[in-house]
C-alpha cells in the first residue's frame, strides 16, 4: 500500500505545524479552535488526497466550555480533509459520561446552520454550535 504521507507538505516544530493546520482549517471552512494543539513536532497535509497528520509531544485534553466538552488529542492525529469535513479522523476522543469514543468524523452544515456535528464510529452523534469551536475557545 502507497504510503498515504507520499508528496505531503510537512512543517516540523509547533510554530509552523500550527500555522499549517490553521491554515487547512481556514482552507476547508472549519473552525480555527478545533484542533488545540500542544508541543507540535510536525504536521503534514497532502493536497492530492486531503490526508493530515498531526504530530505532538504528548496527549493533549482540551475542554471547550462553552459546550461543557472535554476532548482529548493523541499524541498523533490523522484524518481526511475536505470541504467543511474530516473524516476517517484517528486520536480524537470526546467524553461521553464515563467512556471516550474515538471521534472519526468531523461535519460543519453546508449550507452553513451555525451547527457542527461529531461522529463515533459506535453511531453516536453529538451536534453543537460552531462557535463554541472557534479560535480560543
Amino acid at each position: 500500500m502507497a504510503d498515504p504521507k507520499e508528496g505531503g507538505i510537512i512543517k516540523k516544530g509547533h510554530e509552523e505545524g500550527m500555522k499549517l493546520s490553521l491554515s487547512i482549517l481556514e482552507e476547508f471552512s472549519l473552525p480555527l479552535g478545533l484542533l488545540p494543539l500542544a508541543d507540535v513536532i510536525e504536521v503534514g497535509f497532502v493536497r492530492a488526497t486531503g490526508y493530515m497528520w498531526i504530530l505532538q509531544k504528548k496527549k493533549v485534553e482540551h475542554s471547550f466550555r462553552m459546550v461543557s466538552k472535554l476532548v482529548s488529542y493523541d499524541s498523533e492525529i490523522t484524518g481526511y480533509v475536505e470541504k467543511k469535513r474530516i473524516k476517517k479522523l484517528k486520536g480524537v476522543k470526546a467524553k461521553e459520561l464515563m467512556l471516550w469514543p474515538p471521534v472519526n468524523e468531523i461535519i460543519v452544515d453546508e449550507p452553513p446552520t451555525g451547527k457542527i456535528h461529531f461522529k463515533s464510529l459506535a453511531g453516536v452523534s453529538k451536534t453543537f454550535p460552531v462557535e463554541a469551536f472557534a479560535a480560543g475557545q
